[in-house]
């Protein structure tokens, strides 16, 4: 099944409880500060319980600055298309383009009939739809001449148009069965599934399959839908790599009500899984074509087209905090000395470049953590302060913040090794078999530092019972920092150029 490109969003899904109003505003909230894109509502306003969706968007849209917003998803049979429009665009435009319009036909038949709306069969509420998503794309083209006039069995339109959104809303649809499906290919921008309905994962492949044929024979390409999806749980990185990359999914979205858990799911999960996506996305270099092969320029027998190698690794500046040396920096061995002659493609100087710029966002981190630690010694950050606002769990504030963030980092840099170790070292080993001792030791140093990071988890116990042990925790830090910087420059010496040649 098709990659289809798109660019990757992580989301989180809250269920609007009135009685919990402010912890829902207040997880908003922090889905932004954690860096997530988009924050999703469920909307069922025949539960009492529950606040209404469309009032909770728009005033999150005012509570927030950043993150995207949507529905998940509104049933449409409670709310005339016409009106629907107009709320959304107005969503749009007040939260300066952040709002995306998800519709179902809406499962709850019963209770949808209970709130006065009229009772629909699930194929009459299907053409409902079907009818629906052309109203509510008229009404936001206010370009298009004259005014909405549509005249169907459903609805009965003849209105202004009008306003227009911020931005183009995409319209994604909750579709299960096979005419659904066929709708989505045909008029929407998205499709939106719960992984706990479809059972079984390869309902994705052969929905993606029915959406992709009635979106050729609508003259549309398969890339215009973007596929997202529901989890009904959490999941490792790697198995939400390869939903990513076996059926297309770009955007992941998760049911959650746990701080912790969002904050992991946005600081340790959605990285991991960019990363392991971008290196299977990453363009492999083209063969050479039988003319060059057979005529190379007397320059040199391996000059190609392209330019130097532009990637430059990081060198280390031999700074060291501490007298503790983990492994002999001496003894490390080296790879084949690369052709000074050769010349990159565009795709080759790409893929050598992404291992450095992986790295800068471990080095970034690293400096960030660093600077946390500093803002303790300093007293700016008080232990009183972290024991008063453990639930909030925001990064620079307190001192349990600080040994969330940093175990966040230390699954990071887990993460982004076992990634190395389970599929770029064995494709280097494949692919350039002098390089072996190079990935050894390469190897050898991530379990060096793992056991550096199990220190660092201890000393962190041991602050957050003992603001005493904040010395221990500088010393531990102190030596991740060695050893890590150290590791990542002889890593990016002795592979950058490997990769540019071999890909990712």
């Amino acid at each position: 099944m098709p990659d289809y490109g798109h660019e990757l969003l992580f989301s989180v899904s809250f269920v609007p409880s009135a009685p919990q109003a402010d912890t829902v505003v207040a997880l908003a909230q922090l889905a932004e500060r954690a860096g997530l894109d988009l924050v999703t509502f469920s909307d069922h306003p025949y539960q009492p319980t529950f606040l209404d969706a469309w009032t909770l968007l728009g005033y999150v849209a005012a509570a927030t600055e950043r993150i995207r917003l949507a529905g998940n998803v509104h049933p449409l049979p409670l709310r005339p298309p016409a009106m629907l429009a107009q709320a959304a665009a107005s969503l749009d435009i007040l939260s300066h383009g952040r709002f995306e319009l998800a519709l179902g036909t809406g499962g709850y038949r019963d209770a949808i009939a209970s709130m006065g709306a009229q009772r629909l069969t699930p194929g009459q509420a299907v053409d409902a739809l079907e009818e629906a998503i052309p109203i509510i794309r008229a009404a936001w083209d206010t370009d298009a001449p004259g005014t909405i006039d549509h005249h169907g069995e459903h609805y009965r339109v003849t209105a202004p148009r009008g306003p227009r959104p911020a931005h183009d809303i995409g319209i994604w649809l909750g579709a299960y069965k096979p005419r659904m499906l066929r709708l989505t290919g045909r008029l929407a921008d998205g499709w939106l599934p719960s992984l706990p309905y479809l059972q079984d994962i390869g309902k994705l492949g052969e929905g993606n399959a029915i959406i992709d044929e009635a979106a050729a024979e609508a003259g549309r390409s398969p890339r215009d839908i973007r596929r997202l999806l529901n989890l009904g749980e959490e999941l490792p990185a790697a198995q939400l790599a390869e939903i990513a990359l076996t059926y297309g999914v770009s955007v992941f979205i998760l049911a959650v009500n746990d701080p912790a858990r969002l904050q992991r799911f946005a600081q340790e999960t959605a990285p991991a899984v960019r990363e392991l996506v971008a290196a299977e996305r990453a363009p492999a270099a083209p063969p050479p074509s039988t003319a060059q092969s057979a005529a190379p320029s007397a320059a040199s027998p391996t000059a190609k087209p392209g330019a130097a190698l532009a990637a430059t690794p990081t060198p280390d500046d031999g700074v060291r905090l501490t007298d503790v040396r983990v492994w002999d920096e001496t003894t490390r061995p080296t790879g084949p000395a690369p052709d000074p002659t050769r010349r990159y493609t565009p795709a080759e100087q790409a893929n050598g470049r992404h291992l450095i710029d992986v790295h800068d966002h471990l080095r970034a981190e690293l400096a960030q953590l660093r600077d946390l630690v500093d803002q303790v010694a300093s007293g700016a950050i008080d232990a009183g302060t972290a024991r008063s606002h453990i639930n909030t769990m925001t990064m620079r504030q307190n001192n349990w913040t600080l040994g969330a963030y940093c175990e966040s980092y230390c699954r990071l840099v887990t993460m982004h090794h076992t990634a190395e170790d389970a599929m770029v070292f064995p494709h280097l080993r494949r692919t350039e078999p002098a390089l072996a001792p190079v990935l050894d030791r390469l190897q050898e140093e991530h379990h060096a530092i793992h056991k550096i990071i199990e220190r660092v988890d201890r000393a962190l116990v041991a602050f957050v019972g003992d603001p005493d042990g904040l010395g221990r925790l500088r010393e531990t830090v102190d030596l991740l920092t060695d050893s890590l910087l150290s590791h990542l420059s002889y890593e990016e010496r002795e592979l950058v150029e490997p990769l540019a040649r071999h890909g990712l």
